[in-house]
């Protein structure tokens, strides 16, 4: 563990020695202890959001200039250290330099710079005037009103594993952003990044309080920051069926919620598709975070006359990505993030066999891959949608496939789920993609891409979320709505 992180936690302004030790964070491509993580007690994470209770009631009322400042300094003092941040962000979450230091690191300082802005935005919004006659409710009059975008107060941030810098940065810029103060409780399996991130933010000049991280290897520290009296909110990225627990906890002192939970995106190939830029699309999910990405499209609904040659690109595809430590140059696909993701993963694969499924390419270890958590990339043919492979969030490199007939069973096939994040259709034909789309039970579709417009709205349908956020929309999901009223 030569040169490993060892961290303390941050309440109040203050880097404060956990009650409980530490615990270790492994590397998933080597297995070796990557660093050491604080293990909070239950009074720390009480602590921690007494701290920004009490630092609420002036970041509330800073100017948004200052705020703006604060944000966009941060983003700055988070590219200026890099390499180091990216080094660590591939050591604890197993993903490759590239998507480390682009799709991590860089994005998350990108979401400060762009809620640095959003700090500037108008939190008031002209209501039209209203003639009211006299009555029981006073004289006759014209009354005028504005809405107005309030800060919610404090806000417990429990963000996932997949993307230990992009996933924190788009809840604690926007929430800051509003004015709130927050406490981050980070995934247990690589919560050192946000170490980094308080840090850039600490010398960026944020007050002591507005920002509060805590750490626990087991729920009790994310329990403790949901039922915590202190917090007015919970903004969690996750599992549905922790999602749900924390839900609960929110319903009975009716905290806000911001909830981006599973999916099971389908992916509707028609027959007229562009099987090529279909199979670029699918094949993300054996590439992209090794599938551990709720917006990964891992149910391919294809139409039956294009199934087989769609079904020979991907196994093709799959076969030709490379499986190996994401610290070596041309790795596409690292590891998962633990032996214990590995394992269910895998799970999945054999409960597919047993079902029925047939494994047109990987279902097993990648060879000469003895230590690290790898799966190989996964594609499951002769598929029907009752499978649990086909229903279930397996969040790994694992696509199963499902043929339809006509355009309406695959609408069908595709809205049978628990799930709605994201769906996607392929077709040449934009007007019948863009028709099939608007009828899809999804918070998203993708036409034709898998990319994502960073200023839509972002969330789920069904099982996989309550509200929105991303751009603007994340400055809304943080605020509470204030009308104020007045005669003319």
């Amino acid at each position: 563990m030569n040169g490993a992180e060892k961290r303390r936690l941050f309440i109040g302004g203050r880097w404060t020695e956990p009650d409980h030790g530490h615990y270790e964070v492994i590397d998933p491509a080597t297995e070796e202890v990557v660093g050491l993580a604080p293990e909070a007690s239950r009074e720390q994470v009480y602590a921690a959001a007494a701290a920004a209770r009490e630092a609420f009631a002036t970041w509330s009322r800073t100017r948004p200039e200052e705020r703006s400042r604060i944000l966009d300094r941060a983003a700055g003092l988070m590219l200026r250290d890099l390499d180091g941040n990216a080094a660590l962000a591939r050591a604890e979450s197993g993903a490759t330099t590239a998507t480390a230091r682009g799709m991590q690191v860089a994005v998350g300082a990108s979401r400060f710079r762009r809620y640095a802005r959003g700090a500037l935005e108008p939190v008031e919004e002209a209501v039209a005037p209203q003639i009211n006659e006299a009555g029981p409710m006073g004289r006759a009059g014209v009354f005028g009103a504005i809405a107005v975008r309030q800060p919610v107060g404090v806000v417990t941030c429990i963000t996932s594993y997949n993307n230990p810098w992009a996933n924190p940065a788009g809840k604690v810029a926007p929430a800051l952003a509003m004015g709130n103060t927050v406490v981050v409780k980070p995934a247990p399996q690589d919560p050192l990044s946000v170490y980094r991130m308080a840090e850039a933010l600490e010398e960026a000049g944020v007050p002591p309080g507005v920002v509060n991280v805590v750490t626990g290897s087991g729920p009790g520290a994310g329990e403790a920051a949901v039922d915590s009296a202190d917090v007015d909110m919970v903004s969690f990225t996750g599992s549905t069926a922790v999602g749900q627990r924390i839900a609960e906890v929110c319903g009975r002192s009716m905290k806000r919620q911001l909830m981006e939970l599973g999916g099971k995106g389908a992916a509707v190939i028609l027959d007229d598709a562009d099987l090529d830029s279909a199979v670029a699309g699918i094949g993300t999910t054996f590439s992209f975070y090794s599938g551990q990405i709720c917006t990964a499209p891992t149910r391919v609904l294809v139409q039956r006359g294009v199934h087989d040659a769609l079904l020979g690109k991907l196994a093709a595809y799959a076969g030709h990505l490379k499986v190996g430590d994401p610290a070596a140059r041309g790795t596409v696909v690292g590891p998962v993030i633990s032996a214990a993701h590995r394992d269910r993963v895998e799970s999945y694969v054999e409960l597919g066999r047993k079902e029925g499924a047939r494994v047109v390419t990987g279902g097993e270890r990648p060879a000469g891959r003895e230590r690290g958590f790898y799966v190989a990339p996964t594609l499951l043919a002769d598929c029907t949608n009752d499978m649990r492979v086909v229903r279930e969030e397996i969040f790994g490199p694992v696509v199963v496939v499902v043929p339809f007939d006509d355009e309406e069973e695959g609408i069908a096939l595709a809205n049978d789920s628990d799930y709605g994040l994201i769906d996607y259709v392929w077709s040449s034909d934009v007007a019948r993609a863009f028709r099939v789309a608007r009828r899809l039970r999804a918070g998203g579709v993708g036409v034709n891409t898998i990319g994502r417009n960073m200023e839509a709205p972002f969330g789920g349908f069904k099982r996989s979320g309550v509200g929105r956020d991303v751009g603007s929309y994340a400055l809304h999901a943080y605020s509470e709505l204030q009308s104020i009223v007045w005669p003319g």
